[in-house]
């Protein structure tokens, strides 16, 4: 029988001790943890409102307007807060140029369409000429082969058939050659036209010029944004809910925006935008070194269309569950 001396015995009393402690530790621990996420879950279970800090945008989002190529601003044609349709000039670089070559390529392209109609006539002309021939070839046949017609009259008629038949095969090929050529005209005046367009900032849709950051004479380069535009279609509060209450919101949702700590409904709406995933936190971080680990969803809120809120606000955005 193996025996245990003293010092051997208190040793593993001490690591008895040791382990039941640290057990008895884990155990407290874990039933902390358990409560405080029971908890967690009864708080989300119980909010019936989610309010989040929100940015007022168009529901078409701000658009910058930018220019394609380098040049000098010619003329601005509209100002801030002015409403435009599509396709109206905003703003004009210089295009003098661009405007005299477009003028130069639909001045070629109309001379080119005169050559096209003097083509086609000729081969109208070729092909009259041709039927003629034709006749009188078949009929001096037919008088040849009753004998009636010399061997010399029937082959110049068939000499002349043949050559009018190969002047109308040339006069086809010229037409053919010309409608090429009017088309390669035609894909340098939508070329010119291009270079043109590039030197106007038209509007993109209707809606209202919010800013122009140029004026006449200064010098731009291609990619540069002189001004921001507001597509007509309402305004949305756009706003980051916390990934805690994030599965809590859904679309068709109600909601209403009030200024930051204050208590006044400015707008009401209705949710119609839930992101599907989770993101950092960016739309409102105030430092870049921000190291918070906690994930937001963008929910968008579009407000109702007689909201007169100003474009850019920061407002609290009140989202309600039920």
């Amino acid at each position: 029988m193996k025996m245990i001396f003293p010092e051997k015995v208190k040793i593993l009393l001490l690591l008895l001790t040791t382990v039941m402690c640290l057990t008895a530790c884990g155990g407290k621990k874990d039933e902390e943890n358990e409560s405080r996420a029971v908890t967690t879950k009864q708080v989300v279970a119980e909010v019936d409102t989610i309010i989040g800090v929100a940015n007022i945008e168009p529901v078409g989002k701000i658009l910058p307007l930018s220019v394609e190529v380098s040049g000098i601003v010619a003329e601005i044609y509209a100002d801030a807060n002015q409403s435009v349709d599509k396709g109206d000039r905003i703003i004009a670089l210089d295009h003098q140029v661009q405007q005299m070559q477009l003028e130069q390529a639909r001045s070629k392209l109309g001379t080119q369409q005169a050559v096209i109609t003097s083509a086609q006539a000729t081969l109208a002309s070729q092909e009259v000429k041709l039927a003629n021939a034709r006749n009188t070839y078949e009929r001096d046949q037919r008088l040849f082969n009753g004998g009636a017609e010399t061997q010399q009259t029937l082959d110049d008629s068939k000499t002349q058939y043949e050559q009018l038949r190969k002047d109308v095969d040339a006069a086809r090929a010229t037409l053919v050659q010309q409608q090429r050529r009017l088309t390669e005209l035609q894909t340098d005046l939508a070329y010119n036209q291009a270079l043109l367009d590039q030197r106007f900032i038209k509007a993109p849709a209707r809606g209202m010029v919010l800013s122009v950051d140029t004026k006449v004479g200064e010098s731009v380069s291609s990619g540069t944004s002189l001004g921001d535009f507001a597509p007509e279609g309402g305004l949305m509060a756009v706003t980051e809910i916390d990934e805690l209450f994030a599965p809590k919101v859904k679309a068709g949702q109600s909601a209403f925006i009030r200024p930051q700590g204050g208590t006044e409904i400015l707008a009401k709406g209705k949710v119609f935008f839930t992101s599907s995933y989770l993101k950092k936190k960016s739309l409102f971080a105030d430092k870049a070194e921000n190291l918070e680990d906690r994930r937001v969803r963008e929910v968008r809120v579009r407000l109702d269309s007689n909201s007169r809120i100003l474009i850019g606000s920061r407002v609290e955005c009140v989202i309600k569950m039920k």
